[in-house]
């Protein structure tokens, strides 16, 4: 790689080695630190450059017929190549980089190189970017996003409800601003378009849920002259209405799933078309995603309750009844492809993520890359998923999912117009900062890299951790934290906004946290994920991660052999339920009395009867309650 850049980097040496003597000296004494820190890299460097670079002679210039390649060659073999720091694709980057003036600045950008170096994908002048950025969401993304802006050198504006006056994303936000009381204060498009024209924010980015694929929230940022950190409205509302993104696919030469490319009218035309396409069939929510939505439908019987359940929470998530009906896969495969593109028509894929094991469509544990996939299948997937982009000339961070079914065929299921909840795993195995590429690419920058310049040699894990009972239907888990540790070590990183003391009540999304493990392999990034899930420790709610222990120890996971109905066919829950069953404490006498005591010192408390620590009536009633056992 080095060779490619000949003529470039002689002249460098030229112009940055004379005279001779002093530019020798001089490099000897620059590089000090380096002999001081790393005595053996010192070394190599002296002698390659005494013994391959130049002949000191009094008076005398670095010639121009130098044998370039041997001393390419010398600097990979002998220095470049024990730092185990830098790759080719780094010498290349350090090589074209017009700001370096000399070879020695080469080397010393090439020495300074970070072991795990956030790749940038985009270019952009900083005097473009944003000055001020308004989040329109709450806890984990909304904290994601104050920190990219954060490392971006961006003021950030954080609304929030009163549930959310103490989250840290209002605590480390630069300004903050109370929207509502409620959840559906997130909702209010003109109020938090008047909070940020009042602040005079550049733009606002949405998350994700709530108004990130909303069309008419997009277009009144435009009209406000505020920038929707997001693609164009005309692409959102393409995506968002699923009849018409699956016609837009179709003629970009990429499958869909078969069925009436129609809304249904009424039960009676539902019942005719689901025999036409034939059972199973799936009743889709038209202006739904994110799992929401949707009801199987096996057989002509069911068909009436499963339409009328499917309108009732259409109508309820998205605002909108309207339903339509497509062949149903079973047990597919669920793969979805990050997008990311420019304003200027680039688009790039940044590989694939594994998002098969869910319950009732809602995913709780996502993996990147998929076991399951090939690199001719692979190729042709993300072939078609930037199909997809292109064809609405797409901006931004975005997620092109598909069905994968068991004779390796794929089908367009739809396109999430947003960055995803699982975006981390994308990010642990690439390098690269999605948000911040996303914050970028609105603020006009350029993707830097084409299709062929993205390799993958690694592997991550996403555990969902929600506050809900697994062992109980996934069922809401409300209530204080009590307890919140969560793990570290090499590989690991986790992205929540959780703290001791926050109160987890229903008005919200369950998440918590999400755990994302990496390794050099599936098998490591796997064994890294349960080290990480025994640390984890949250108290005060029930949470998943009893759940992801049971997937991550079941033998057909490790084996790669997942789909949609993994959770069905392995008997995930009748485990955990007999596993809580064997799990569940039974008090002795002293914790009894304990909590007893402490019951009724809480209750007087609030009563303004009791301040007596040492009250007798506290000490008789614990040994009553002893007794009484």
């Amino acid at each position: 790689m080095l060779k490619k850049n000949k003529g470039r980097i002689a002249k460098l040496i030229n112009d940055s080695l004379r005279p001779i003597e002093t530019i020798y000296h001089y490099l000897k004494g620059t590089l000090s630190s380096v002999k001081k820190k790393a005595p053996h890299v010192f070394e190599e460097i002296e002698s390659v450059f005494k013994s391959h670079l130049i002949s000191i002679e009094t008076g005398r210039r670095l010639q121009t017929n130098m044998d370039f390649d041997k001393f390419s060659d010398v600097i990979t073999e002998r220095i470049v190549k024990k730092l185990p720091n830098i790759d080719e694709r780094a010498i290349n980057k350090i090589v074209k980089d017009k700001s370096l003036n000399s070879f020695l600045d080469m080397l010393t950008r090439g020495l300074g190189s970070s072991i795990v170096e956030e790749v940038d994908y985009t270019k952009i002048k900083k005097e473009k970017l944003f000055k001020r950025i308004l989040i329109a969401n709450r806890g984990e993304i909304a904290l994601r996003v104050i920190r990219a802006c954060r490392e971006l050198g961006i003021e950030t504006v954080q609304v929030y409800t009163k549930q959310d006056a103490k989250s840290l994303a209002v605590r480390f936000s630069d300004k903050s601003v109370r929207l509502g009381n409620d959840a559906k204060a997130y909702l209010d498009m003109n109020k938090i378009i008047k909070i940020a024209q009042k602040l005079k924010v550049d733009a606002i980015h949405p998350g994700y849920g709530f108004l990130a694929e909303n069309a008419e929230f997009a277009k009144l940022c435009k009209k406000n002259k505020i920038k929707f950190i997001g693609p164009s409205y005309e692409a959102i509302s393409a995506m968002g209405d699923k009849i018409n993104a699956k016609n837009i696919i179709k003629k970009a030469g990429v499958d869909v799933l078969g069925g009436m490319n129609k809304l249904i009218a009424d039960i009676k035309e539902g019942k005719e078309i689901a025999k036409k396409v034939g059972f199973p069939v799936i009743i889709k929510a038209a202006a739904g995603g994110g799992g929401k939505g949707m009801r199987i439908v096996e057989r002509d019987d069911d068909f009436q309750e499963s339409f009328n359940a499917c309108q009732i929470e259409a109508e309820a998530a998205f605002n909108d009844n309207r339903v339509f009906i497509e062949k149903y896969i079973v047990e597919p495969k669920h793969i979805e492809f990050q997008i990311l593109a420019d304003d200027k028509g680039n688009v790039i894929h940044l590989g694939e993520r594994d998002c098969s094991i869910q319950r009732r469509h809602q995913k709780l544990l996502e993996e990147a890359p998929s076991p399951v996939l090939d690199d001719d299948l692979r190729k042709r997937m993300g072939n078609a998923a930037l199909r997809v982009a292109s064809a609405i000339r797409y901006e931004g961070a975005g997620t092109v999912e598909f069905l994968l079914d068991k004779k390796g065929n794929f089908y367009f299921m739809e396109m999430n117009t947003r960055i995803q909840v699982e975006h981390g795993i994308t990010e642990m195995i690439t390098g690269i900062d999605l948000v911040k590429e996303q914050i970028k690419v609105a603020a006009g920058a350029e993707l830097a890299y084409k299709q062929e310049d993205i390799n993958i040699d690694k592997w991550a894990i996403e555990c969902r951790i929600n506050a809900e009972c697994p062992w109980d239907g996934f069922c809401p888990s409300t209530g204080t934290v009590t307890n919140y540790l969560p793990p570290g070590g090499p590989g690991i990183r986790v992205c929540s906004s959780c703290h001791q003391g926050q109160e987890i009540n229903p008005h919200y999304d369950s998440l918590l946290a999400k755990l994302i493990c990496g390794g050099k392999t599936r098998e490591e990034a796997i064994e890294r994920t349960k080290r990480a899930l025994d640390e984890f420790i949250i108290e005060g709610v029930d949470t998943t991660i009893p759940f992801h222990k049971t997937v991550l120890s079941n033998n057909a996971f490790l084996k790669g052999d997942i789909d949609t109905s993994f959770i069905e066919k392995n008997e995930i829950m009748e485990q955990l339920k007999r596993e809580y069953k064997q799990k569940k404490k039974v008090l002795t006498k002293d914790e009894k009395a304990i909590v007893i005591t402490t019951a009724v010192s809480e209750y007087l408390k609030k009563k303004n009867r009791f301040n007596d620590k040492n009250s007798a009536w506290v000490q008789t009633a614990r040994q009553e309650a002893v007794m009484n056992e």
